[in-house]
Protein backbone atom coordinates (compact mmCIF):
# COMPACT_ATOMS: atom_id res chain seq x y z
CA UNK A 1 0.00 0.00 0.00
CA UNK A 2 1.46 3.42 -1.03
CA UNK A 3 2.68 5.31 1.85
CA UNK A 4 0.18 8.47 2.61
CA UNK A 5 1.52 12.05 3.20
CA UNK A 6 0.24 14.29 6.37
CA UNK A 7 -2.14 15.72 3.35
CA UNK A 8 -3.48 13.16 1.58
CA UNK A 9 -4.35 11.33 5.23
CA UNK A 10 -5.88 14.70 6.69
CA UNK A 11 -8.15 14.54 3.27
CA UNK A 12 -9.33 11.33 3.80
CA UNK A 13 -10.03 11.24 7.54
CA UNK A 14 -12.19 14.68 6.31
CA UNK A 15 -13.65 12.68 3.69
CA UNK A 16 -14.90 10.45 6.11
CA UNK A 17 -16.56 12.75 7.96
CA UNK A 18 -19.40 13.39 5.34
CA UNK A 19 -18.69 17.30 5.35
CA UNK A 20 -22.09 17.92 2.69
CA UNK A 21 -23.73 16.72 5.75
CA UNK A 22 -22.20 18.77 8.49
CA UNK A 23 -22.31 22.09 6.35
CA UNK A 24 -25.72 21.82 6.26
CA UNK A 25 -26.48 21.50 9.69
CA UNK A 26 -23.71 23.68 11.12
CA UNK A 27 -25.31 25.90 8.61
CA UNK A 28 -28.75 25.55 10.70
CA UNK A 29 -27.18 26.00 14.19
CA UNK A 30 -25.63 29.30 12.82
CA UNK A 31 -29.41 30.64 11.44
CA UNK A 32 -30.81 29.68 14.72
CA UNK A 33 -28.30 31.77 16.59
CA UNK A 34 -28.44 34.49 14.52
CA UNK A 35 -32.57 34.46 14.41
CA UNK A 36 -32.18 34.63 18.20
CA UNK A 37 -29.72 37.10 18.44
CA UNK A 38 -32.03 39.19 15.86
CA UNK A 39 -35.22 38.90 17.74
CA UNK A 40 -33.72 39.39 21.34
CA UNK A 41 -31.23 42.02 20.50
CA UNK A 42 -28.05 39.66 21.79
CA UNK A 43 -24.99 40.26 20.74
CA UNK A 44 -23.37 36.96 20.00
CA UNK A 45 -19.49 37.11 21.54
CA UNK A 46 -16.93 35.41 19.03
CA UNK A 47 -16.08 32.72 21.54
CA UNK A 48 -19.70 31.58 21.94
CA UNK A 49 -19.85 31.75 17.50
CA UNK A 50 -16.32 29.28 17.77
CA UNK A 51 -17.62 27.03 20.60
CA UNK A 52 -21.04 26.38 19.69
CA UNK A 53 -20.01 26.18 15.64
CA UNK A 54 -16.92 23.82 16.24
CA UNK A 55 -19.22 22.01 18.22
CA UNK A 56 -21.84 21.54 15.92
CA UNK A 57 -19.41 20.49 13.30
CA UNK A 58 -17.61 18.03 15.71
CA UNK A 59 -20.53 16.25 16.84
CA UNK A 60 -22.11 15.81 13.33
CA UNK A 61 -18.50 14.87 11.71
CA UNK A 62 -18.62 12.22 14.80
CA UNK A 63 -22.16 10.83 13.75
CA UNK A 64 -21.31 10.66 10.41
CA UNK A 65 -17.73 9.10 11.28
CA UNK A 66 -19.36 6.04 13.64
CA UNK A 67 -21.75 5.65 11.10
CA UNK A 68 -19.48 5.02 8.26
CA UNK A 69 -17.41 2.46 11.00
CA UNK A 70 -20.63 0.64 11.58
CA UNK A 71 -21.42 0.61 7.98
CA UNK A 72 -18.50 -0.54 6.69
CA UNK A 73 -19.80 -3.80 5.74
CA UNK A 74 -22.91 -2.83 3.85
CA UNK A 75 -20.84 0.31 2.01
CA UNK A 76 -17.88 -2.24 0.45
CA UNK A 77 -20.72 -3.73 -1.65
CA UNK A 78 -23.52 -1.30 -2.86
CA UNK A 79 -21.88 0.99 -5.64
CA UNK A 80 -22.60 4.20 -4.50
CA UNK A 81 -20.47 3.65 -1.16
CA UNK A 82 -17.58 1.36 -2.09
CA UNK A 83 -15.13 4.12 -2.80
CA UNK A 84 -15.17 5.39 0.62
CA UNK A 85 -12.89 5.74 2.62
CA UNK A 86 -13.46 2.36 4.97
CA UNK A 87 -14.63 0.12 2.56
CA UNK A 88 -11.95 1.43 -0.20
CA UNK A 89 -9.02 0.90 2.83
CA UNK A 90 -7.95 4.13 2.37
CA UNK A 91 -8.19 3.93 6.41
CA UNK A 92 -6.85 1.02 7.79
CA UNK A 93 -7.35 -1.03 10.45
CA UNK A 94 -11.20 0.42 10.32
CA UNK A 95 -10.59 1.05 13.95
CA UNK A 96 -8.76 4.08 13.44
CA UNK A 97 -12.00 5.91 12.09
CA UNK A 98 -13.33 4.47 15.52
CA UNK A 99 -11.98 6.49 17.35
CA UNK A 100 -11.04 9.29 15.46
CA UNK A 101 -15.07 9.41 15.90
CA UNK A 102 -14.88 9.39 19.58
CA UNK A 103 -12.52 11.61 19.62
CA UNK A 104 -14.55 14.20 18.21
CA UNK A 105 -17.73 13.13 19.90
CA UNK A 106 -16.18 13.95 23.08
CA UNK A 107 -14.36 16.96 21.57
CA UNK A 108 -18.43 18.43 20.82
CA UNK A 109 -19.49 17.62 23.99
CA UNK A 110 -16.75 19.48 26.09
CA UNK A 111 -17.27 22.60 23.59
CA UNK A 112 -20.84 22.66 23.79
CA UNK A 113 -20.46 22.74 27.27
CA UNK A 114 -17.62 25.53 27.55
CA UNK A 115 -20.17 28.09 25.94
CA UNK A 116 -21.07 28.39 30.02
CA UNK A 117 -17.85 29.69 30.24
CA UNK A 118 -19.10 33.15 28.64
CA UNK A 119 -20.05 35.89 30.68
CA UNK A 120 -23.43 36.36 29.23
CA UNK A 121 -23.94 32.34 28.93
CA UNK A 122 -25.61 31.10 31.50
CA UNK A 123 -25.28 27.46 33.39
CA UNK A 124 -28.52 25.85 32.30
CA UNK A 125 -27.47 27.05 28.65
CA UNK A 126 -24.47 25.44 28.79
CA UNK A 127 -26.15 22.16 29.94
CA UNK A 128 -29.17 22.05 27.52
CA UNK A 129 -26.12 23.03 24.65
CA UNK A 130 -24.52 19.66 25.92
CA UNK A 131 -27.42 17.72 26.06
CA UNK A 132 -28.78 18.84 22.58
CA UNK A 133 -25.64 17.46 20.88
CA UNK A 134 -25.22 14.10 23.53
CA UNK A 135 -28.86 13.60 22.30
CA UNK A 136 -27.81 14.01 18.28
CA UNK A 137 -24.93 11.41 18.96
CA UNK A 138 -27.04 8.59 20.78
CA UNK A 139 -29.93 9.04 18.36
CA UNK A 140 -28.07 9.03 14.95
CA UNK A 141 -25.15 6.61 15.95
CA UNK A 142 -27.34 4.35 18.32
CA UNK A 143 -30.77 4.49 17.49
CA UNK A 144 -30.74 4.67 13.84
CA UNK A 145 -28.04 3.41 12.67
CA UNK A 146 -27.07 0.52 15.05
CA UNK A 147 -31.18 -0.32 15.80
CA UNK A 148 -33.51 0.67 13.06
CA UNK A 149 -31.29 1.05 10.19
CA UNK A 150 -31.28 -2.57 9.10
CA UNK A 151 -34.51 -3.64 11.10
CA UNK A 152 -37.36 -1.08 10.15
CA UNK A 153 -38.52 0.73 6.63
CA UNK A 154 -39.43 3.39 8.85
CA UNK A 155 -36.11 4.23 10.28
CA UNK A 156 -35.39 7.24 8.89
CA UNK A 157 -38.41 8.83 11.09
CA UNK A 158 -37.37 7.95 14.79
CA UNK A 159 -33.26 7.83 13.86
CA UNK A 160 -34.02 11.69 12.19
CA UNK A 161 -34.82 13.08 15.33
CA UNK A 162 -30.78 14.31 15.84
CA UNK A 163 -31.38 16.37 12.50
CA UNK A 164 -33.44 18.98 15.36
CA UNK A 165 -30.42 19.39 17.40
CA UNK A 166 -28.26 21.84 15.59
CA UNK A 167 -31.21 24.74 15.32
CA UNK A 168 -31.53 24.19 19.07
CA UNK A 169 -28.03 24.22 20.29
CA UNK A 170 -27.91 27.66 18.30
CA UNK A 171 -30.65 28.96 20.02
CA UNK A 172 -29.83 28.13 23.37
CA UNK A 173 -26.27 29.78 23.62
CA UNK A 174 -27.87 32.88 22.93
CA UNK A 175 -31.07 32.95 25.45
CA UNK A 176 -33.65 30.34 27.16
CA UNK A 177 -36.60 32.19 25.72
CA UNK A 178 -38.90 30.55 23.30
CA UNK A 179 -36.58 27.66 23.03
CA UNK A 180 -39.69 25.14 23.35
CA UNK A 181 -41.62 27.45 20.81
CA UNK A 182 -39.60 28.98 18.07
CA UNK A 183 -36.47 27.29 18.71
CA UNK A 184 -38.52 23.65 18.87
CA UNK A 185 -39.98 24.64 15.42
CA UNK A 186 -36.89 25.84 14.06
CA UNK A 187 -35.40 22.38 14.64
CA UNK A 188 -38.40 20.93 13.55
CA UNK A 189 -37.77 22.01 9.83
CA UNK A 190 -35.06 20.20 9.92
CA UNK A 191 -36.30 16.87 11.22
CA UNK A 192 -39.36 16.96 8.92
CA UNK A 193 -37.22 17.60 5.59
CA UNK A 194 -34.89 14.43 6.86
CA UNK A 195 -37.21 11.60 5.63
CA UNK A 196 -38.49 13.68 2.31
CA UNK A 197 -34.62 14.17 1.62
CA UNK A 198 -33.67 10.57 2.65
CA UNK A 199 -36.28 8.57 0.66
CA UNK A 200 -35.67 10.28 -2.51
CA UNK A 201 -31.71 9.47 -2.53
CA UNK A 202 -32.64 6.25 -1.72
CA UNK A 203 -35.44 5.85 -4.32
CA UNK A 204 -32.65 6.66 -6.53
CA UNK A 205 -30.39 4.02 -5.32
CA UNK A 206 -33.09 1.38 -4.67
CA UNK A 207 -30.75 -1.29 -6.11
CA UNK A 208 -27.94 -0.77 -3.54
CA UNK A 209 -30.45 -0.83 -1.03
CA UNK A 210 -31.76 -3.62 -1.58
CA UNK A 211 -28.52 -5.44 -2.66
CA UNK A 212 -27.72 -5.39 1.19
CA UNK A 213 -31.02 -5.83 2.62
CA UNK A 214 -31.63 -2.70 3.96
CA UNK A 215 -35.35 -1.78 4.13
CA UNK A 216 -35.21 2.27 3.55
CA UNK A 217 -39.45 3.14 2.68
CA UNK A 218 -38.97 3.90 -0.85
CA UNK A 219 -35.99 1.31 -1.42
CA UNK A 220 -38.81 -1.79 -0.60
CA UNK A 221 -41.76 -0.04 -1.71
CA UNK A 222 -42.56 -0.30 -5.14
CA UNK A 223 -41.82 2.78 -7.11
CA UNK A 224 -45.63 4.17 -7.39
CA UNK A 225 -45.78 3.50 -3.64
CA UNK A 226 -42.53 5.10 -2.93
CA UNK A 227 -43.48 8.16 -5.02
CA UNK A 228 -46.82 9.04 -3.15
CA UNK A 229 -44.66 8.59 0.08
CA UNK A 230 -42.21 10.94 -0.99
CA UNK A 231 -44.90 13.18 -2.15
CA UNK A 232 -46.81 12.75 0.85
CA UNK A 233 -43.77 14.07 3.19
CA UNK A 234 -43.27 16.83 0.78
CA UNK A 235 -46.43 18.17 1.44
CA UNK A 236 -46.14 18.03 5.41
CA UNK A 237 -42.60 19.74 4.96
CA UNK A 238 -44.23 22.97 2.86
CA UNK A 239 -46.79 22.97 5.75
CA UNK A 240 -45.23 22.91 8.24
CA UNK A 241 -42.30 25.68 6.87
CA UNK A 242 -45.23 28.13 7.18
CA UNK A 243 -45.45 27.47 11.32
CA UNK A 244 -42.97 29.77 12.50
CA UNK A 245 -45.14 32.88 10.77
CA UNK A 246 -48.09 31.85 13.69
CA UNK A 247 -45.25 31.72 16.23
CA UNK A 248 -45.51 34.31 18.88
CA UNK A 249 -42.67 35.45 21.83
CA UNK A 250 -43.65 35.64 25.52
CA UNK A 251 -45.24 38.90 25.26
CA UNK A 252 -47.46 37.81 22.51
CA UNK A 253 -45.39 39.23 19.45
CA UNK A 254 -45.23 37.52 16.17
CA UNK A 255 -41.81 36.43 15.57
CA UNK A 256 -41.55 35.91 11.99
CA UNK A 257 -43.29 38.16 9.23
CA UNK A 258 -44.11 39.09 5.29
CA UNK A 259 -40.50 38.02 4.17
CA UNK A 260 -40.42 34.60 5.54
CA UNK A 261 -44.03 34.11 5.20
CA UNK A 262 -43.57 34.70 1.51
CA UNK A 263 -39.85 32.81 1.11
CA UNK A 264 -41.32 29.56 2.60
CA UNK A 265 -44.24 30.29 0.32
CA UNK A 266 -42.36 30.52 -3.28
CA UNK A 267 -39.59 27.62 -2.32
CA UNK A 268 -42.54 25.60 -1.21
CA UNK A 269 -44.38 25.88 -4.39
CA UNK A 270 -41.19 24.62 -6.11
CA UNK A 271 -40.65 21.54 -4.18
CA UNK A 272 -44.34 20.53 -4.31
CA UNK A 273 -44.02 20.88 -7.71
CA UNK A 274 -40.78 18.68 -7.83
CA UNK A 275 -43.13 16.20 -5.89
CA UNK A 276 -45.66 16.23 -7.88
CA UNK A 277 -43.35 15.40 -11.20
CA UNK A 278 -42.20 12.46 -9.17
CA UNK A 279 -45.90 11.28 -7.94
CA UNK A 280 -46.82 11.31 -11.70
CA UNK A 281 -43.45 9.97 -13.28
CA UNK A 282 -42.16 8.04 -10.47
CA UNK A 283 -38.55 7.26 -11.62
CA UNK A 284 -34.68 7.79 -10.52
CA UNK A 285 -34.23 10.90 -12.50
CA UNK A 286 -37.03 12.75 -10.76
CA UNK A 287 -36.37 11.62 -7.52
CA UNK A 288 -32.77 12.72 -7.95
CA UNK A 289 -34.12 16.25 -8.75
CA UNK A 290 -35.83 16.45 -5.86
CA UNK A 291 -32.89 15.36 -4.03
CA UNK A 292 -30.63 17.84 -5.07
CA UNK A 293 -33.01 20.76 -4.67
CA UNK A 294 -33.71 19.73 -0.81
CA UNK A 295 -30.57 21.32 0.43
CA UNK A 296 -30.94 24.47 -0.99
CA UNK A 297 -34.50 24.42 -0.06
CA UNK A 298 -33.69 23.95 3.65
CA UNK A 299 -30.99 26.48 3.65
CA UNK A 300 -33.33 29.11 1.76
CA UNK A 301 -35.64 28.54 4.76
CA UNK A 302 -32.80 29.57 7.13
CA UNK A 303 -31.55 32.47 5.40
CA UNK A 304 -34.87 33.92 5.57
CA UNK A 305 -35.55 33.49 9.16
CA UNK A 306 -31.90 35.25 9.41
CA UNK A 307 -33.44 37.70 6.98
CA UNK A 308 -37.22 38.55 8.06
CA UNK A 309 -35.55 38.59 11.85
CA UNK A 310 -32.96 41.22 11.13
CA UNK A 311 -35.40 42.87 8.99
CA UNK A 312 -38.36 43.29 11.86
CA UNK A 313 -35.21 44.11 14.32
CA UNK A 314 -34.51 47.56 12.00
Amino acid sequence: MQKQTVGSRVAVYYELTKPKIWYLLVFTAFGAALTASNLYDIQISYLVWGLMLFSVASGSAAANTLTNYHDRDIDAIMERTKDRPLPSKRIYPAVKARNFGLALAGISLVLAFAVSFDAKVSLEQGIWATIFIAFALVNNIIVYSYILKRTSRTNIILGGLCGGSPPMIGWVVVTMSDLWTMGLVMGGLVFIWIPMHIWALTLHFKDDYNKVNVPMLTAVQSEKTSARVIALSTVVMVLFSIAPFFITNESGEDMVGDVYLWTAIASGALMLGLSVWVAIKPMEKAAWTLFKFSSPYLAVLFIALMVDSGYSGL
